[in-house]
């Protein structure tokens, strides 16, 4: 599709009324990263910067593809999502950039927009690459911010929004919905290459056994579904501030630990996790793996414009499901 991206003209209504008629925007930088949604930092006149978030269908490189009904991180974009990711970090006592503006109904432009604080450039990712002393103080802050994630206990899984209208779809185990969305990403992925497709059988064999020991449970914590060092920012103070917050939701713990573990690698001990179910961290370690080959293999289809890192990626997860006996 041919994507046309917001022009600091667009901003110009925007500008004048949340600071004032006389002042002007200098500069707009469009951040590279995002899949599913604009962010553009603006910079005024004053010196100062703020952060729009933009949820528009050209700003969005996912195509669609079948999903499980009740998988709680489908369509994890949006602003009532971000909405309401940001209502309950903040009551959890989670650092989030300050929200300064919602506006759902187009008065500016013709899209979902939050504006919020800038809280820099500097992710605890490329800390930790280029700093690993500066990058321990935020470290530890973060863990102690997901613990209090972690013990924000909920009865019933679901994206908040469903949980608290009551509108979550009827309950089953939660480790169930992981096995059809593992199974439904490997038949995705097998589609799309060819060793996969061979080897389907003895990977689908693979998930349904690491199910089998699993207890049941009836209690879910707050995660954030997709929570890496580059979806973390350090402000100048070292405070660790939590981006990409739209697929914020009451599931499974072990569901985020699998994913910090494979994100933060060796520093991953420092967070200092809660207690985990063994068994329900592997077969969510493996769903991971099948997950970050079909999303990858299907947003290189489209014209994301990092498509050899996607491919990149697939490939690595593809060597560990192949891996399996």
């Amino acid at each position: 599709m041919n994507r046309t991206f917001l022009q600091p003209d667009d901003f110009h209504d925007l500008v004048a009324d949340q600071f004032g008629a006389d002042r002007r925007l200098v500069a707009l930088d469009r951040l590279t990263g995002g899949t599913k949604k604009g962010v553009y930092r603006l910079r005024l006149d004053d010196q100062t910067t703020t952060i729009a978030y933009v949820w528009a269908p050209g700003e969005n490189y996912w195509p669609p593809s079948p999903t499980v009904p009740d998988d709680p991180f489908t369509d994890a974009s949006g602003a009532e999502l971000f909405a309401a990711g940001h209502a309950a970090l903040t009551a959890a006592d989670v650092r989030v950039p300050r929200l300064l503006m919602l506006d759902r109904d187009g008065r500016h432009v013709d899209a979902d927009i939050a504006l919020a604080e800038d809280a820099g450039a500097v992710t605890l990712e490329r800390l930790m690459g280029q700093d690993p002393a500066a990058a321990a103080a935020p470290l530890a802050a973060l863990g102690d911010a997901l613990r209090r994630m972690h013990t924000t206990i909920g009865t019933r899984y679901g994206k908040l929004a469903a949980v608290g209208n009551g509108d979550a779809p009827p309950q089953r185990r939660a480790e169930d919905v992981i096995v059809d969305r593992a199974l439904s990403h490997l038949h995705e992925a097998a589609g799309r290459d060819d060793r996969i497709a061979h080897a389907h059988d003895r990977i689908a064999a693979h998930v349904r056994h690491l199910r089998g020991p699993i207890p049941a449970r009836e209690t879910y914590g707050l995660v954030h579904g997709e929570l890496g060092p580059d979806h973390v920012l350090v402000t100048p103070d070292g405070e660790p501030v939590l981006i990409d917050i739209e697929g914020l939701t009451y599931f499974d713990v072990e569901w985020e630990h699998t994913f910090l573990h494979l994100r933060f690698g060796d520093a991953y001990p420092r967070l200092r996790p809660v207690d985990l179910d063994p068994h329900r961290l592997e077969l969510y370690r493996f769903a991971q793996v099948l997950s970050l080959i079909e999303g990858p293999l299907r947003i290189a289809d489209t014209d994301f414009p990092d498509r050899q890192r996607m491919l990149d990626l697939a490939e690595w997860n593809i060597a560990k499901a192949l891996a399996v006996r």
